[in-house]
């Protein structure tokens, strides 16, 4: 910007100019008061200390509030500052001052989760991944009945969208067998099945994992117990292991009421609770309600640290209805479902797909019996919840899914706003992050 565009009505810095030059008076004129005056008596010190005190209050407003509209200018691109990438991710970890990124916590599980990751590992390498244990289905069921290890699925689906590795390995991790004994079995959870074998435990064994991949950031077990996930329904019926829920919803026609692990008082992993307590952010979502997030909540000592975290918590809710559990739901029925199985406003922000998808698509989906997930933001408001809108629809294999980019790219602006802004020792961070979204905007175009 030249000299005179800082004079233009709406830039917002020439009053905090102004109120910095008033205080800088105000002290210069205590200061002088002082000097020639001496102290007569406690009125006068009071006096020359009032009109210091109060200039140095104007100098902090002015500095804070003008750092503000600049880096408000910055953002919309009035001002140009560059900061290389690559230099600053050097002078962090070499000086140690602060991390890549913020603390971001994701709770979940399901492909949801994974696909999130995948954007999110751009902006930061400080991500903690607490993934649900309840899946007893498919391979992931398969292997925790033979073996008599945790569904590893879901572990391996987050280690694989955090990892740094080459196409072809992602390709062989993903693989699956397609006939014989081990018909329909992932290699990826074979190969973290061998690592708990030569492991002292499961969580021994993703971290091993997660090294061989040089997977960025953690991705962690909710609990190391052998949890098995029931639902209750409306009309009594209880229905007993994930992968069975919505079979029995369907055939009793009668939706869930409430869900609950055996046994209930299943311990949390420690380095998930940690995690928790020190996060910027808790992402809760995508995925499925009551198969993958909220298994997560019904570890007491997760929710419990969810409650005590200072974190910003948001819910990144699904963009279509999920038959056999969230038939007919909209935005505030999960809101309710979650506040139901923890506490009540352990969400601040609720991230909502407005995006519609083409009409073939749309109809495909309706003869599923599934919908979009509508909203009543007044009523979400009146839970204490706040809504972030944006068209996060991604098309693949010909099914509707969360766009990595976009829903990241909303995620880390909220953290930016609602967190880093008001944190003056994470401005370096903040600045960081802008950059990286202006980069991430730049190759989008």
């Amino acid at each position: 910007m030249r000299f005179l565009d800082w004079l233009r009505p709406g830039i917002k810095v020439k009053r905090w100019i102004m109120f910095g030059v008033l205080g800088l008076l105000l002290i210069f004129f205590g200061l002088q008061l002082m000097v020639r005056n001496r102290f007569y008596n406690y009125y006068y010190i009071s006096y020359y200390i009032f009109v210091i005190i109060t200039g140095v209050f104007l100098l902090y407003i002015a500095i804070t509030q003008g750092m503000k509209a600049v880096i408000a200018l910055v953002n919309k691109g009035y001002l140009n500052v560059s900061i290389n990438s690559r230099k600053l991710e050097s002078m962090i970890y070499e000086k140690r001052l602060l991390v890549k990124g913020p603390k971001i916590v994701v709770i979940g599980g399901g492909t949801g989760l994974s696909t999130m990751l995948r954007g999110l590992k751009y902006y930061t390498s400080n991500i903690t991944a607490v993934v649900t244990v309840a899946d007893d289905g498919g391979g992931s069921g398969q292997l925790r009945g033979d073996l008599g290890i945790l569904p590893p699925g879901d572990i391996r689906n987050c280690i694989l969208a955090l990892a740094d590795t080459e196409p072809l390995m992602e390709e062989l991790l993903q693989y699956r067998f397609k006939d014989g004994m081990l018909k329909n079995q992932s290699f990826g959870n074979l190969f973290l099945a061998a690592m708990d074998g030569i492991s002292g435990n499961f969580e021994e064994a993703v971290k091993k994992m997660s090294s061989v991949l040089a997977v960025t950031g953690r991705v962690v077990p909710v609990t190391l117990d052998d949890v098995v996930l029931k639902a209750r329904l409306k009309n009594g019926c209880i229905a007993i292991g994930e992968s069975h829920i919505g079979k029995v919803v369907a055939k009793e026609s009668s939706p869930i009421d409430r869900v609950f692990i055996d046994p209930e008082d299943a311990s949390a992993v420690g380095e998930a609770v940690e995690a928790i307590l020190e996060a910027d952010a808790i992402i809760l979502g995508p995925g499925s309600l009551y198969t993958s997030v909220i298994p997560n909540l019904l570890i007491k000592d997760i929710t419990s640290a969810i409650h005590k975290s200072k974190a910003i918590k948001m819910y990144v809710c699904n963009i279509m209805t999920q038959r056999g559990e969230t038939d007919g739901y909209n935005v505030e029925d999960h809101l309710k479902a979650i506040f139901k199985h923890s506490r009540q406003g352990i969400v601040d922000y609720a991230i909502v797909n407005v995006g519609k998808p083409e009409e073939e698509l749309a109809k495909k989906y309706l003869g599923e019996t599934s919908t979009l997930v509508n909203m009543d933001e007044e009523k979400i408001n009146a839970m204490g919840v706040k809504v972030i809108e944006g068209d996060f629809i991604s098309v693949r294999g010909g099914l509707l899914r969360h766009n990595s980019d976009k829903l990241a790219s909303i995620l880390i602006q909220t953290i930016m706003e609602k967190t880093l802004l008001y944190d003056r020792k994470k401005i370096i961070e903040y600045f960081y992050l802008s950059e990286r979204l202006k980069e991430k905007n730049k190759n989008r175009e």
